[in-house]
């Protein structure tokens, strides 16, 4: 798990270990203020054409050159379905139409990141034109039993079993 942090981000004060709300916390020493540790939002898209669902094989660490299901962090004041659609497109160059939401995953960013809540949608392609851009160094479409078995990050097997699972029903 990723370090505490050690001082207040609003006075600088130095941050303490207390019980709140029956959990242990960081509490700042000079201005009192709890300091969550709440999960950071990312939303990503199963993007499902003839079967098949795509792929991006990851050009940077976490999991460099492991395969991941489009997506990452929302910006401040993004929508999920808005924000799975942009990392889709920066990653891809497909345009797409998030349709439903297939799963929610608490995980972290990476063995000792941040904790991330992970909003995932089944999507459809609209338009654009498929190309590996942003983070993603090469783009695959792949069958329910095709599916790599490097695929980084729980939260994205998870999401792929969810899909796998939907079409066995």
């Amino acid at each position: 798990m990723k370090s505490p942090d050690r001082f207040c981000p609003r006075c600088g004060a130095p941050l303490a270990w207390r019980t709140v709300e029956d959990r242990p916390r960081q509490v700042c020493t000079g201005c009192g203020r709890v300091h969550y540790r709440n999960a950071k939002p990312c939303a990503g898209a199963l993007v499902v054409r003839d079967g098949r669902v795509l792929l991006v094989r990851r050009g940077s660490a976490p999991y460099k050159g492991w395969w991941d299901v489009p997506g990452g962090f929302l910006e401040p004041d993004e929508h999920p379905a808005v924000g799975a659609a942009r990392e889709v497109r920066e990653e891809t160059g497909l345009e797409v139409r998030p349709r439903e939401i297939l799963a929610v995953v608490v995980d972290r960013y990476g063995p000792e990141g941040d904790p991330t809540l992970n909003i995932f949608y089944l999507a459809e392609v609209v338009g654009g034109s498929e190309r590996p851009g942003g983070d993603a160094k090469q783009i695959g479409w792949f069958g329910p039993g095709e599916i790599p078995r490097n695929v980084a990050f729980r939260n994205g097997r998870e999401a792929l079993k969810a899909w796998v699972e939907r079409l066995e029903r």
